[in-house]
């Protein structure tokens, strides 16, 4: 069991946003949350990742994780390898580890031209890329991908699952949160999480 999530409940000014949440996840799955906006789905990664608490309920992790939000934090006026410096300070990667692991991300998501660019001079979808490699940079045990393939291009988002598949494959559990899920057999399960209840 990578993760285990009991009776997680979150409320906004005595607003419900999440009931009594309860679900788990094996090594080696790929499960997929799906909900319209507004349905708490944000909220339950952001506990799941740790960025917030629930109010009451619990959640226990084993091994890793990385956490792709949504909305990619990122600094506007350094480049895409100053970023990668900089969290690999965050995970503890070595300088030589660090070099095998872009290496590789760079080369499978098809962004090494902009390697010395400035954030604020990519587009949203060379954003999202450097998004995920920064989730993956440390190699999780646990995924958790929050709209992960909002602004790929097609050959971007075959790439996406390519490597999902690698990951799954070496036994990390991928948890993916979307208002849609096109890519139904490509699942292990999927959740519907409808005002603030998991299905």
């Amino acid at each position: 069991m990578i993760l285990k999530l009991e009776n997680i409940s979150k409320s906004y000014a005595k607003k419900p946003v999440l009931k009594d949440v309860s679900f788990q996840l094996e090594e080696g799955t790929l499960t997929g949350i799906v909900g319209e906006n507004g349905s708490g789905k944000s909220t339950l990664m952001r506990i799941i990742a740790g960025d917030i608490s629930g109010n009451r309920g619990k959640v226990q992790k084993n091994g890793k994780t990385g956490y792709c939000p949504q909305e990619p934090i990122l600094f506007p006026e350094i480049t895409v390898q100053e970023h990668f410096r900089y969290f690999s300070a965050a995970y503890y990667i070595e300088p030589e580890v660090l070099n095998e692991r872009v290496e590789v991300l760079l080369e499978h998501f098809n962004y090494r031209k902009y390697y010395k660019t400035r954030i604020s001079k990519l587009s949203g979808g060379t954003r999202q890329k450097l998004n995920l490699s920064i989730a993956l940079l440390h190699e999780p045990e646990l995924l958790i991908l929050d709209e992960p393939y909002n602004g790929f291009d097609w050959d971007t988002y075959l790439k996406f699952w390519d490597y999902t598949k690698s990951l799954k494959e070496k036994g990390c559990a991928v948890l993916v949160v979307s208002h849609l899920i096109s890519e139904k057999k490509k699942f292990d399960r999927i959740y519907k999480l409808e005002n603030g209840i998991l299905r």
